[in-house]
């Protein structure tokens, strides 16, 4: 009877360990916020009613003052040319104000697959390859940016584990319930564990953003970067 007792709990003990989450999706390296795109507002920013690009979250929060609209979380959003312009594919609005970058060369934003999220006007949050992005007049927003970090489930095939290839980091998943994950790394990481991380949450697919360029606004967290000269600025604003 004992010797039973002891199976049923190695078995039990063996399959709540299968739902236990690994190490790094709790990475205390890492600042996550989710949203969820049905109930949340949730904006991609480039340019202001002027023409202007905002270029800092601090300058995003600001244009917010009087109308009724507070900003709790804002994020860079994609890598972007010297002015401040989007390096790849960026739509706004359903407006396309940049074209999908297919070229080759260096840098992490070649590091091909790179991908683009994207939100449809029906709140539905996509990740794909950008080989795989088909535009259509149902896409509210969509940027561009590279590499991909989990493609299918899995972590891009060139990340290597233990890589001394360190780096502020930040990039943005897709749960299995259909919410975003959006991560800072609050120190330098390289891009497997950083990857993992989203791997680890579930996400079938997910995006690296940017470097060591990238800030996040999260108030509710107490982390608080409003500086920056971004191209792309990811928000999410609720009203007053």
């Amino acid at each position: 009877m004992k010797k039973t007792y002891y199976v049923l709990i190695v078995l039990l003990t063996t399959a709540l360990s299968a739902f236990t989450p690994e190490k790094s999706a709790t990475d205390n390296r890492i600042l996550s916020y989710t949203v969820n795109p049905k109930t949340q507002e949730l904006k991609f920013y480039w340019k202001d009613e002027k023409g202007d690009i905002y270029k800092s979250i601090l300058n995003l929060k600001n244009q917010f003052a009087g109308k009724h609209k507070t900003l709790v979380f804002a994020m860079n959003g994609g890598m972007y040319m010297q002015n401040n312009a989007p390096l790849g594919l960026y739509i706004e609005e359903n407006k396309r104000l940049s074209a999908l970058n297919q070229a080759t060369g260096t840098g992490n934003f070649y590091l091909k697959p790179n991908g683009v999220f994207y939100i449809a006007f029906d709140k539905h949050a996509v990740i794909c390859k950008s080989n795989d992005f088909k535009e259509n007049k149902n896409i509210a927003f969509a940027t561009q940016s590279g590499p991909m970090l989990v493609i299918d489930g899995k972590i891009h095939a060139e990340f290597k584990e233990g890589s001394k290839n360190l780096n502020i980091r930040n990039g943005v998943g897709i749960l299995p319930d259909g919410k975003i994950v959006f991560a800072l790394s609050k120190e330098e990481i390289n891009f497997y564990d950083f990857a993992k991380y989203f791997k680890d949450l579930g996400c079938k697919n997910a995006l690296y953003l940017d470097g060591f360029v990238s800030r996040t606004y999260l108030p509710e967290k107490k982390w608080i970067q409003t500086d920056g000269n971004f191209g792309v600025i990811i928000g999410v604003t609720v009203p007053e």
